[in-house]
């Protein structure tokens, strides 16, 4: 982002989505000017084509700045956590491109939705990073809402520069001025167990917005040895403590530590012990094996600079039966997502 991209006119990208706009937010009336969209008489800023939702005591440093906003600070609502806004913002720069493994990735986490079944849909893509997984989708749904507190929507904006049927929201989740039942399908993977609220609680809230969801938190290594759990006790107090530093030279360098000096070697132990039938057994195995180093310095920077990590059983996650009609969960990688249905 630069000043430039407040001096065009941003909002002509909207000005053939307005119906949409105000079936989103249940609005009266939609007004597009230069700088701003207005909704009800309520004005969001826009920046390079990124409605901007977040109350301005939210908005991370670069916004403010290009913004210039001089508005008297103001207390930060309850259960907003700058640091991780600041985190998946930082990591998602650094790491801003669509990879090749992605799409597999794509394929794991997808295992529980008809594709063919989204193309008149639309589909809300809720702490979407950098768009890897609607990428994927954007040709496969009828509208694509991408939505995310950080500055990694407008490196989703980037790498969806060519989808005309996308709509790009920077919000927080648990404050989200939209209406009822929004989107047809919304997905929300590897977002919720890092908020500072209970994930589960925040999974039946999304009900409100949509009555097929598919979710991805944490697993609590319950399918897994003993000794994996005995590995997070120990690396736990690490993360915490490196979550603490914001240097970018150091978190670039410790990234590229880990994974030659733990993942890799974790990764080629599992490919000999494969022959033997004991790959399943190495921590870090099963979820790396085919991935580049590249991507695997972006996964430990998730890992290791995100103060927050909530993690669940199986059993756990089912107990959503009582809130939901059905509640699927897959039994391949990445453990636990799962589907939760209401109609």
């Amino acid at each position: 982002m630069n000043n430039s991209d407040l001096n065009k006119n941003l909002t002509h990208y909207y000005s053939n989505k307005i119906e949409t706009l105000m079936d989103i937010f249940g609005a009266e009336e939609i007004t597009l000017e230069n700088k701003n969209i207005i909704v009800d008489g309520h004005s969001y800023p826009v920046v390079d084509d990124v409605i901007i939702l977040l109350d301005p005591s939210q908005y991370p440093p670069a916004v403010s700045r290009l913004l210039n906003s001089s508005l008297p600070p103001k207390i930060k609502p309850v259960n907003f956590s700058e640091d991780i806004q600041f985190t998946f913002g930082s990591e998602w720069l650094t790491y801003p491109d669509i990879m090749p493994e992605h799409e597999d990735e794509f394929a794991l986490y997808f295992d529980l939705i008809n594709i063919p079944d989204l193309k008149n849909m639309r589909v809300c893509d809720l702490g979407c990073g950098i768009g890897r997984w609607s990428y994927f989708l954007r040709d496969k749904c009828r509208e694509l809402i991408l939505l995310d507190f950080s500055e990694a929507i407008f490196a989703a904006r980037k790498n969806l520069k060519e989808s005309e049927n996308a709509i790009f929201l920077m919000g927080d989740i648990q404050r989200l001025p939209l209406r009822s039942g929004f989107t047809d399908f919304l997905f929300c993977l590897g977002v919720l167990h890092h908020l500072p609220v209970n994930a589960l609680r925040e999974v039946r809230a999304l009900k409100n917005y949509a009555s097929t969801i598919l979710v991805y938190l944490y697993y609590a290594l319950d399918n897994r040895p003993f000794y994996f759990r005995m590995l997070l006790d120990i690396v736990t107090p690490i993360r915490k403590a490196a979550s603490k530093i914001r240097s970018p030279f150091f978190r670039t360098g410790f990234s590229t530590f880990i994974a030659w000096t733990v993942y890799v070697p974790l990764v080629y132990l599992g490919k000999f012990l494969k022959h033997f039938h004991l790959s399943r057994n190495i921590p870090l195995f099963e979820g790396y094996d085919k991935k580049t180093v590249h991507r695997i310095k972006q996964d430990v920077y998730d890992r290791f600079f995100t103060r927050i990590e909530q993690r669940f059983t199986k059993n756990q996650i089912l107990e959503l039966e009582k809130d939901f009609k059905k509640v699927t969960v897959s039994e391949n990688l990445p453990y636990w997502h799962f589907k939760c249905e209401n109609n």
